[in-house]
């Protein structure tokens, strides 16, 4: 056991979004292969990626597809800059996002928080370029999630990320969030959007001067606990950011390529952001690799004799050919596979395996975005999410509560006993941890 994977992993590891000193109890799972849904850890027992390793998994792991073209790829060139130079997997990768999107550039980057902080840069120097230097502020929604680099950090609104760093960031401002979950009686989702949109407009109203962009994370919160919103709130912040001259970009790092039922999640509203930031399931989950799209206007605003009215960003394997031939052998699949429509069909039998978890009496506000599950837990457990996970890793389950929300974003790849056994162990999980519960309490009370 000294010499185990794990414990080489806890004297050498910092392992991210990790309290380290968990790990005396609960050391880290040693995982030595995976394929399609399922994680096999060193000894052999299996987990079904209920997760999809963070959101980044699309169509399971080990893909022969994307596999087969990253052997090709790797026989041709593995790495060459960007700066001076060019190749095909980005050439068509930019070509076939461009078509996707109707943005007409992609600028890449290596992670999500790394995407945010070209779109925020390139904003504000878009409105330098233009004469309107005061433009350099920002502005997100309450709860809203972009990453943990001190750029995105200042248009993050979860304290647990942001505070500890507060002297080094500069905090944007935030409007109300239309999570629907604020729905008053007799109030829809749309309501709620219509009433989050007032305050966006009054804050607009007031700061447009000095505002270069709102960003947002289109249908779906996630961090925030999976805050779901209905599209008329995308339609009227479109509209409030025409009429008060401010961007808006679109955050689909994890709700992007499938995961809300169309593409990407914007589409839903019929609008065009000014910016859209992708990464996660961008190469299937096989390498890092981000882009923030954007339009010909504001591109056309960098193009200049001037080098410091350029956009002169950079990262070392900014455009890696690797990175971008697995992005797109994955979007091959989305096509060869017509998945959107595959998953309509996959979501309808995972909706009906998550029938005992919905009814369950302490859970409330059951939703559903798309291939993204989430449930509300009535738990007092302050550790309610490290007891649910441990629990669902000894039924062969990865899911990972956030907060004392419970959600699912499996791959695509289910079969039907593998989602058979996702909603079983999903559900057995819980009663686990709620029984776990029921003993803190029992303890406390004899006390």
């Amino acid at each position: 056991m000294e010499h185990s994977l794990a414990s080489r992993s806890l004297r050498h590891v910092w392992h991210p979004c990790t309290q380290m000193k968990r790990h005396e109890a609960a050391p880290p799972i040693a995982i030595d292969h995976a394929i399609g849904p399922w994680l096999v850890d060193t000894d052999g027992r299996r987990y079904l990626d209920g997760i999809s390793s963070w959101w980044v998994n699309l169509f399971g792991h080990s893909h022969p597809h994307i596999r087969a073209a990253l052997t090709e790829q790797l026989h041709k060139l593995d790495h060459v800059m960007l700066a001076g130079f060019t190749h095909a997997p980005v050439v068509e990768l930019s070509e076939r996002l461009a078509g996707l999107t109707g943005l007409g550039h992609a600028f890449y980057g290596s992670d999500g928080a790394s995407a945010t902080e070209i779109a925020l840069k390139m904003s504000a120097h878009y409105w330098r370029n233009q004469g309107h230097p005061a433009k350099h502020r920002f502005v997100g929604l309450a709860g809203g999630y972009h990453g943990e680099t001190v750029g995105a950090l200042s248009v993050t609104d979860i304290a647990l990320f942001r505070d500890a760093y507060g002297p080094l960031v500069r905090l944007s401002a935030t409007v109300p969030s239309p999570d629907a979950r604020q729905a008053r009686p007799g109030e829809t989702a749309a309501d709620v959007a219509r009433r989050a949109a007032e305050g966006l407009e009054a804050w607009l109203q007031a700061h447009h001067q000095e505002t270069a962009a709102l960003i947002l994370e289109p249908l779906v919160q996630c961090a925030a606990g999976m805050a779901m919103h209905d599209a008329e709130y995308l339609r009227l912040a479109r509209a409030l950011c025409d009429r008060y001259s401010v961007h808006l970009v679109v955050d689909e790092i994890a709700v992007g390529f499938g995961r809300t039922g169309s593409l990407f999640a914007h589409q839903q509203a019929g609008i065009r952001p000014d910016f859209i930031c992708l990464s996660k399931g961008l190469t299937g989950g096989t390498l890092p690799l981000s882009a923030v799209l954007t339009t010909d206007e504001i591109y056309a605003a960098f193009y200049d004799d001037d080098a410091a009215r350029g956009f002169l960003h950079s990262h070392s394997y900014t455009g890696n050919p690797l990175a971008c031939r697995a992005a797109v052998a994955t979007l091959e699949l989305f096509e060869q596979l017509d998945q959107l429509a595959a998953n309509r069909q996959l979501a309808r039998k995972i909706s009906a395996a998550f029938a005992g978890l919905n009814a369950h009496p302490r859970v409330s506000n059951a939703r559903q975005q798309g291939m993204i599950w989430a449930w509300d837990i009535d738990t007092s457990l302050p550790d309610f999410a490290q007891h649910y996970n441990q629990a669902a890793l000894d039924l062969g389950l990865l899911l990972r509560p956030i907060g004392r929300t419970l959600y699912c974003m499996p791959p695509y790849v289910l079969d039907d006993a593998d989602i058979t056994h996702l909603g079983q162990a999903a559900l057995a999980a819980l009663n686990t941890t709620l029984q776990q519960e029921a003993e803190l309490a029992a303890k406390k009370g004899k006390a």
